[in-house]
């Protein structure tokens, strides 16, 4: 809908829009489409009709048309509604061609039309009272001069605060008095400003109504920069087609319970965004609590008439969240029936590695032992030092909740297995150290020489480089469930080949064992028994948590390995299931659109949802493959994995520190939007200005910052 159109400024009066886009209304004039008018007359015996004519806009400069209501209706009057105005040039429309020069006439000559037509004239300009006084033009003058100066000044506050945030640092100092050795980054990030802009420096030195480095200052400036990009993103969300949700919970350094909200969609340049929106504190973790903070922050972002826009939500694995009947999904689903569940699938890959490697006591020993690497030389700097001497590589600590479950330890130790013998071994002949260090260093040693223990290392590192890749394809923004479905397919294949050439991993360890036999070893038909039972429980785990049923199976339809086959037989079930999840698609039309890529070779080369829009965008098929492309949007705004909301976490973090553990809520969300959308900040237009306009109307100041 056009913004100068009749509807438009009908359902959004002109008098509650921003002064832009009056302004832009202005410059756009009355809107005049061709109306479908026609009328029967007759004249002294004669009938004719009477049709609409484009040369009765030309006539009046005034005169605006409605291809809705099929009327004509008198711009400025729309506009501004002085007193007197007629309703019929504002709100029914005049639409009798015969008498429309004589309405015309009269309406011209009335004295609503008069005024309403010379303050759209003089909108924009100087008032008259301006243009007639030379002295109130001087003082106007000298006011906008004041105002443009002191813009200035907080511009240049406001980009000293952006720069904190952008990097986590923290605003305040121990004591910001003008004396104090230790004011703050902000207060000393101000002062470097102000030695390179000389109009800072003279109001520092010489301001005594606003200085602008308050600390109430700071946080109201803050919460002007929260509103702005808030107010950014949720443009962004309703301008787009649809729209998902991650959220996950933690613990802050405060230990208050908080709630991370993340919103993903696709922008109107057709890029994959994942935005921070809030850190919500929770009161308490239940699945009432979570789901009402959600809906509460939901209905901001999602109008009543949007809510069919919200097609995902994606939790973690914990039961609160994904209670089919009384979880924070199946409350979300009830308010908005389109927003299906996704369980984090990198969250699912760590199950999995967790359940490979604990059910099965052997390999659960082999993970503990190596644990025990890095705790040795953690607990000792004077081991350290030997460590750093020797080997030159320290050892990373293993956590059973890290994406990358061990494998940096299992890399470390097998790549630097000799150096790690030999330090272990000058440990313990050394003499240096205590008897439990050199009792320790000698068991490690003889760990590091049993057969047993080399052979899970060989065999954990071949299987964890597979893993280390399918967890970086799985935390990256722009992934969709297409390219995701054919990274699994490849993980599992890898994992195949693995299992398929354990008996020459087998043969190869018991050949280069050489050890004496201190203790009974396993035998190679174990190794092989075990090493069999690791991979079989990766692949069947896989297979069944990664399996694409339900919404999820739409991601089928457009897999490209699978084109060949859909060719001899449509995927009927995944499309009916489809068409069952998201019920804006058109099924009829949307299957003519696969049969046809189904059938082109080139689209066989096709890598994930994403590469196959973008190929749609830059051809202009868009409308050509209109349900596709609705399919694709989904199937890319839909989130296979909540890594974004771990780093929120990781922000968190280092916004919300021990010295820091008192901010307000709505202070860390500023820091914290400041610091993960920092290239948002820097795309938004007029950024600094927008806040300044927040600031100034925020409350009556004493500065001037509005311009006459």
């Amino acid at each position: 809908m056009k913004e100068n159109s009749v509807l438009s400024l009908q359902e959004y009066p002109f008098q509650r829009r921003s002064d832009e886009e009056k302004k832009r209304i202005k410059e756009l004039g009355p809107d005049r489409p061709n109306l479908q008018i026609q009328q029967q007359s007759s004249d002294r015996g004669r009938s004719y009709t009477r049709c609409f004519s484009g040369t009765s806009y030309g006539k009046r400069s005034w005169l605006a048309g409605c291809d809705v209501s099929h009327a004509f209706y008198c711009f400025p009057c729309l506009l501004f509604q002085s007193l007197g105005t007629e309703t019929l040039w504002t709100t029914t429309g005049v639409c009798d061609l015969k008498h429309l020069s004589d309405k015309c006439k009269r309406h011209e000559s009335s004295r609503s039309h008069l005024d309403n037509a010379m303050r759209l004239q003089f909108f924009g300009k100087l008032s008259i009272a301006e243009q007639l006084d030379e002295g109130y033009r001087i003082g106007i003058r000298r006011h906008n001069e004041e105002v443009t100066k002191n813009r200035h000044i907080l511009s240049r506050i406001i980009d000293c605060v952006k720069f904190c945030g952008a990097f986590e640092l923290a605003l305040r100092g121990h004591n910001e008095s003008e004396s104090s050795d230790n004011p703050g980054i902000f207060r000393g990030l101000v002062d470097f400003v102000a030695s390179l802009d000389g109009v800072l420096k003279e109001h520092l030195e010489n301001a005594s109504v606003f200085k602008g480095t308050s600390k109430t200052v700071q946080n109201e400036l803050l919460d002007c920069m929260l509103s702005v990009m808030r107010e950014h993103i949720i443009q962004e969300a309703q301008n787009s087609d649809f729209l998902s949700i991650q959220a996950d919970e933690t613990t802050d350094i405060a230990t208050q319970c908080q709630l991370v909200l993340v919103l993903r969609y696709i922008d109107g340049k057709s890029n994959v965004q994942e935005r921070f929106f809030a850190f919500i504190h929770l009161h308490s973790t239940t699945a009432d609590s979570i789901a009402t903070a959600l809906k509460e922050h939901l209905t901001v972002i999602l109008p009543e008439d949007q809510k069919s826009k919200l097609i995902s939500q994606a939790y973690d694995g914990a039961s609160v969240m994904r209670g089919a009947t009384a979880g924070v999904q199946r409350k979300i689903q009830d308010v908005y029936p389109n927003a299906h569940y996704i369980h984090c699938y990198a969250h699912q890959l760590n199950l999995i590695m967790q359940k490979a490697t604990s059910h099965i006591p052997k390999v659960r020993i082999f993970f503990s032992n190596l644990g025990g690497f890095a705790s040795f030389f953690s607990r000792s700097p004077k081991r350290t030092d030997v460590l750093d001497k020797v080997v030159a590589h320290r050892l990373p600590t293993s956590s059973s909740v890290r994406w990358n479950f061990h494998s940096r330890a299992i890399n470390t130790v097998f790549e630097h297995r000799e150096g790690l013998i030999r330090c272990f071994e000058t440990i313990r002949d050394s003499g240096d150290f205590d008897p439990v260090t050199t009792r320790e260093a000698g068991g490690f040693a003889m760990l590091l020489e049993d057969q047993d223990f080399n052979f899970f290392l060989q065999l954990f590192h071949n299987i964890m480089p597979h893993v280390d890749i399918l967890y970086a394809k799985l935390q990256k923004k722009d992934i969709d469930s297409v390219h995701i479905k054919g990274s699994i397919q490849q993980f599992q294949q890898d994992i195949q080949k693995i299992r398929n050439s354990l008996h020459s991993l087998v043969n190869q360890s018991s050949e280069g064992a050489s050890q004496p036999k201190r203790r009974r070893l396993l035998s190679p038909d174990v190794h092989e028994r075990i090493a069999t039972e690791v991979c079989d429980t990766i692949l069947q785990h896989t297979m069944e948590r990664f399996c694409f049923t339900s919404h999820l199976v739409s991601a089928t339809l457009l897999q490209a390995d699978r084109f060949e086959q859909y060719t001899v037989a449509f995927p009927e079930d995944a499309l009916s299931r489809t068409l069952k999840a998201y019920p804006v698609l058109n099924g009829s039309k949307l299957k003519t659109e696969l049969s046809l890529i189904y059938c082109k070779e080139e689209f066989r080369t096709c890598c994930g949802a994403v590469d196959l829009l973008q190929l749609f965008k830059e051809n202009n098929l868009e409308e050509v493959f209109s349900e596709t492309v609705t399919l694709l949007k989904i199937l890319i705004t839909t989130p296979m994995t909540t890594a974004e909301a771990e780093r929120c976490f990781s922000t968190l973090k280092r916004v919300k520190t021990f010295l820091r553990n008192s901010m307000t809520q709505e202070r860390l969300n500023a820091l914290a939007m400041l610091s993960m959308e920092k290239r948002m900040v820097t795309e938004i237009i007029d950024f600094n200005q927008k806040v300044i306009e927040k600031f100034a109307s925020q409350k009556e100041r004493r500065a001037k910052f509005i311009f006459k």
